[in-house]
């Protein structure tokens, strides 16, 4: 069972609207940060900065511009090939601090309409607010590529495997032929330099080529492991971080996508709980009974699309992909109602409008890269389980704590993951951090989180002796979304470096 994305990418889709974009131009002073040997080009490099239209499909705010960073591919060969890394900036509108740097997670969503996040508040006033792509998203260039818009159409639409021995070894043939297209279309060299070790690094010439000593940071889900990561590799480069739904170095992925099933089993039971208490509800009257239910619905589909508008036809992965999507935040729980009601009367328009969604499908039936991002990302990050034993056990514990998602076609075998046969080796490992020195950075852990577990949150912050602000809600991440309680000690603390009250929760 693969882990579930992480990023912001479905809380953005509702939660930001952005007006037009500007054609003015401008161009940044020189900086004077010392670049490390060999990075001098990059370091002190000027930025060229005009409209943002050919960099982001969404409006923009007017005032807001955008550009490319260059940086090296691989950074232990800093004169081989480049990357391009597209950034947006809203200039500060008082006062100015620096920039602030906003990652939404993923891996694998862009950020360049982060740069938008916090309008109107102290943080607009007091610094330059940045978004950025990471190397292969969105707008940076060269971009991470895998499968045309028909062929990710066509694996959506194929049929399900079960783990029999047959349905086991169709997987993983078909993982293989996902990796080798990966290679072909986006190359082996660049695929082994798109994980968090290279990531940082450009983070940290973005820092350099704004002109700012030390970085200002907001990071949520993923985009926690970015910052961190950088705080490991550039301790004195680190000015303020906040780290909102919080991953755990120490995790390996196998425990990480069980805790995160189980988080995700939660969030289902809380919608269930709400919504079997509504006349209308799919799942009937009885909470008890709501996985049971559940299941009645989607089962069916394992066989069986049931038909859609644009002729697709809703499948069972997809049904589940939406379902999925609709557990990040409370506020699409009436959009899961919606869609298991049409489900149950043999229609699928919106659980596939959700799954397209989380898919990265647009209206014209193209693919953003999102999704063949999170793979590449993903496998250079960790360890891959190539034990079969292992794999066997963690789909039988991620059935076994998230009963909503068990499809009923388990045994006492798995198929290898993705990563098991992607073509180059990982780049980090589960370890336990221990920045000495670092200054005070502020963590945010939601109780219900169903994406990054509450106690991942609280693990990292005894890690780095952050602060803990804990957030009581079955939401993923919380910071700069209008929660006052989260939102005053937020911005007083990226402002004024003030530590939020220990023990905080909202």
């Amino acid at each position: 069972m693969a882990l579930m994305r992480t990023g912001r990418a479905a809380l953005l889709a509702l939660a930001l609207a952005l007006a037009a974009t500007s054609c003015s131009l401008a161009v940044d002073g020189n900086p004077t940060a010392t670049s490390p040997a060999g990075l001098g080009q990059y370091y002190s490099q000027k930025l060229d900065w005009g409209s943002c239209a050919d960099f982001v499909e969404e409006e923009m705010p007017a005032d807001a511009l955008c550009t490319r960073v260059k940086v090296p591919v691989d950074y232990e060969n800093p004169d081989g090939a480049q990357a391009q890394i597209a950034i947006s900036r809203i200039k500060a509108t008082g006062s100015k601090i620096g920039s602030l740097l906003f990652n939404p997670g993923g891996p694998g969503v862009p950020g360049l309409s982060m740069a938008g996040i916090a309008d109107g508040t102290e943080l607009s006033e007091r610094f330059d607010r940045i978004g950025f792509d990471p190397r292969g998203i969105g707008a940076s260039l060269p971009a991470i590529t895998c499968l045309t818009a028909t062929e990710n159409d066509a694996e959506r639409a194929e049929p399900n495997t079960d783990n029999s021995p047959a349905g086991i070894a169709a997987a993983e043939a078909d993982n293989k032929q996902y990796a080798d297209k990966c290679v072909e279309r986006t190359g082996k060299d660049f695929l082994a330099h798109v994980g968090t070790r290279e990531v940082v690094q450009d983070m940290d010439v973005i820092r350099a080529a704004l002109g700012d000593e030390k970085l200002s940071y907001v990071g949520y889900s993923y985009g926690t492991r970015l910052g961190y990561s950088y705080a490991e590799k550039f301790p004195d480069k680190v000015r303020a971080m906040v780290l909102d739904g919080a991953l755990d170095p120490e995790q390996d992925p196998v425990e990480e996508s069980v805790l995160q099933a189980a988080s995700f089993q939660k969030a289902f039971d809380a919608y269930a709980a709400e919504c079997t208490t509504k006349p209308a509800c799919p799942l009937g009257q009885d909470p008890t009974q709501a996985v049971a239910k559940f299941r009645e619905l989607v089962n069916p589909l394992w066989d069986k699309p049931v038909p859609t508008e644009d002729g697709r036809g809703l499948h069972y992965g997809d049904a589940i992909t939406g379902v999925q999507q609709t557990l990040y935040s409370t506020r699409f729980w009436p959009a899961l109602t919606k869609g298991l009601n049409e489900l149950a009367q043999g229609r699928g328009e919106t659980l596939l409008a959700l799954a397209d969604m989380y898919d990265g499908r647009r209206e014209d039936g193209t693919y953003d890269n999102s999704g063949d991002a999170f793979n590449a990302i993903r496998c250079v990050d960790d360890p891959p389980v190539t034990d079969r034993a292992v794999a066997a056990k963690q789909d039988a514990e991620y059935r076994r704590v998230a009963p909503f998602i068990d499809d009923g076609h388990g045994s006492d075998a798995a198929p290898l993951e993705l990563c098991a046969t992607w073509p180059v080796p990982n780049t980090s490992t589960p370890h336990r951090i221990s920045i000495p020195g670092l200054p005070k950075l502020v963590v945010i852990s939601t109780t219900e989180d169903p994406a990054t577990p509450y106690q991942a949150g609280v693990d990292l912050a005894d890690q780095l002796g952050a602060s803990l602000i804990t957030y009581k809600g079955t939401r993923h991440t919380i910071a700069l979304s209008g929660e006052s309680c989260v939102d005053d000690p937020v911005i007083a603390y990226l402002v004024d470096l003030k530590e939020p009250a220990q023990g905080l929760t909202c």
